[in-house]
């Protein structure tokens, strides 16, 4: 079914789950997801001034600093695949990847540089699905968050970071050329999502029109990823399991 992003345009709404009780669901699932050695790939994508950093802030904030990596990253490397940038930063077992802005926000960019007319379009998505079904194939849990805002949000944050001198740095003029293009981005991250939420690894929209809810439904999402993906059971021989130190030692 096609994605329609317009559905998640509720306005604003208020966070409702306690903050302390995440952090320890959070702290739970990666501890069991460590002991059985699983992988996890959670991308936060989303419009400019969406509330991402938010997240990926309060996830990191619940989880051992050891076990995942966060990846901001902008254009990949230009003598290479496109791709290759991002397959140096996989996860190993028993860790995390977190993407703030992936190969999603590098092929929507190219798009609306028009870089890419359709056929090489189409291509990318297909090498973005085959990319993502390898990882599955290789075990390894796909979260895929799209943080929506309407225009007004959009517009009235950024105008708020831009009155501040500490936080206008972050992209201010990437942030106004989205405002000035919001119709054509938005059909294009619409094309592009549609092209791409897979059974292997499906889309999450969430509702970030109030910061703090949205981000309490970024966590539940990945709360819910893994506890539907990760054994919650401890291993069978739980005092024959080495140290998380003692492994990462030698």
């Amino acid at each position: 079914m096609p994605i329609d992003l317009t559905k998640f345009e509720r306005g604003d709404s208020a966070g409702g789950a306690e903050p302390g009780a995440l952090a320890d669901r959070l702290a739970h699932l990666q501890l069991a997801q460590i002991v059985h050695r699983r992988r996890a790939i959670i991308l936060f994508e989303g419009w400019d001034a969406c509330g991402k950093r938010s997240a990926v802030r309060r996830l990191a904030g619940a989880w051992d600093p050891c076990a995942f990596a966060t990846h901001c990253l902008s254009a990949p490397d230009q003598d290479r695949h496109w791709l290759a940038t991002y397959w140096s930063c996989l996860p190993g077992a028993g860790a995390s990847s977190l993407f703030h802005g992936s190969w999603y926000r590098y092929v929507a960019d190219e798009r609306l540089a028009g870089r890419l007319a359709d056929k090489a379009w189409l291509r990318r998505c297909d090498e973005i699905n085959e990319f993502e079904a390898q990882q599955r194939d290789h075990g390894t849990l796909i979260v895929k968050l799209f943080f929506h805002v309407t225009a007004e949000v959009q517009a009235r944050r950024i105008a708020k970071r831009d009155a501040d001198p500490w936080r206008r740095w972050l992209a201010p003029s990437g942030d106004r050329r989205g405002q000035l293009t919001r119709e054509l981005r938005q059909a294009t991250w619409t094309d592009l999502l549609s092209h791409t939420d897979t059974r292997w690894a499906p889309w999450t929209l969430i509702d970030a029109n109030g910061q703090d809810a949205g981000a309490e439904a970024a966590l539940g999402a990945i709360i819910g990823a893994f506890e539907k993906n990760i054994p919650l059971d401890p291993p069978a021989e739980a005092d024959k399991v080495v140290p998380i130190g003692q492994q990462k030692a030698g």
